[in-house]
């Protein structure tokens, strides 16, 4: 499950615990801010579900149990089953007295040790410092980076790196995927490439979307953005390999801008390739502003942070 412009905000307690604007937190509130890092094999995605292993059903239920208090995480970007992520960014926010415990002592860095010692070995919380309460880990990012790996070798994927590297089955030529891909950089609207929700806009601005080759024959593609609707990066890769096959032209990849609905034509690339490697924001005397100017832009939404994903 992926979203990129869910609906409502959940005020919990009297103090914000989605992304959505709420009341600022009282003054025995801590916001943190993590950092981490998760091979998404083996999750069923980013957000909670019931009954699913998620990650941040994982991260959630190890924070409860060390801080003693329930704890619901806002996530920078929302990733789907099978996608990896190596910087991806959350925030929660923390009565100071459950920081206060023997094992923390005010300390939120010293979450770091106690949660590797609780956390399954797929996901880690690499950082977690105090923040202001301007911090917000979606609508404050100024934009999402992401990076996916293939390989169109005969034998596929090195067995050492399968798990994060998609397996192309027809042989690719790189300079027409730069091609390609340099037609699509720009404020434009994605919805050919975009899963399409009710009253979600798919405008976008696609900052950096290049390819690299390695010595060992693996294509990666860099791709940034303000924010990407859902399915956005795996879309553009499947768009951008059609025409490196030879399959479609450089020509049809840049006429799907001109579509206003989710073309049927473009192929969504596997969900291994794809991993979230950053996300940037302002510096702090600007987090509350960008927070505004998102919120505006993108409308206010819950369950778990849901947010502006490529995945």
């Amino acid at each position: 499950m992926n979203t990129d412009e869910p609906a409502v905000d959940a005020v919990d307690g009297g103090f914000r615990r989605s992304g959505a604007a709420g009341p600022t937190p009282p003054s025995d509130t801590v916001r943190l801010r993590l950092d981490i890092g998760y091979d998404g094999t083996d999750f069923a995605g980013w957000a909670r579900q019931p009954g699913l292993r998620t990650v941040c059903g994982e991260i959630e239920r190890v924070l409860t149990t060390i801080l003693r208090e329930p704890i619901t995480l806002t996530v920078a970007g929302r990733t789907d089953a099978g996608v990896h992520a190596v910087g991806q960014v959350a925030h929660c926010d923390v009565t100071r007295a459950s920081l206060d415990t023997r094992s923390i002592a005010g300390d939120p860095a010293m979450l770091v040790r106690r949660m590797a010692k609780m956390l399954p070995p797929d996901a880690r919380v690499k950082a977690v410092e105090e923040v202001s309460s301007d911090f917000d880990a979606r609508f404050a990012a100024l934009r999402r980076h992401y990076r996916y790996r293939l390989t169109d070798a005969p034998f596929g994927a090195e067995p050492l790196r399968a798990r994060d590297t998609a397996h192309w089955t027809r042989p690719l030529d790189l300079e027409r995927m730069r091609a390609a891909s340099d037609t699509l950089i720009g404020l434009h609207d994605f919805a050919a490439f975009c899963k399409r929700r009710e009253g979600a806009t798919t405008v976008r601005d696609l900052q950096r979307f290049d390819w690299s080759a390695d010595p060992d024959g693996v294509l990666t593609a860099h791709v940034s953005a303000d924010a990407f609707c859902w399915s956005m990066v795996r879309s553009l890769v499947g768009a951008v390999g059609a025409v490196g096959e030879g399959r479609r032209s450089i020509e049809w990849c840049a006429g799907l801008l001109a579509e206003r609905s989710r073309s049927s034509s473009v192929p969504v690339a596997p969900a291994c390739g794809l991993t979230l490697i950053g996300v940037d924001y302002p510096p702090a005397d600007q987090w509350a502003q960008r927070g505004e100017t998102t919120r505006e832009v993108r409308g206010a939404i819950g369950c778990c942070g849901a947010d502006p994903s490529g995945s």
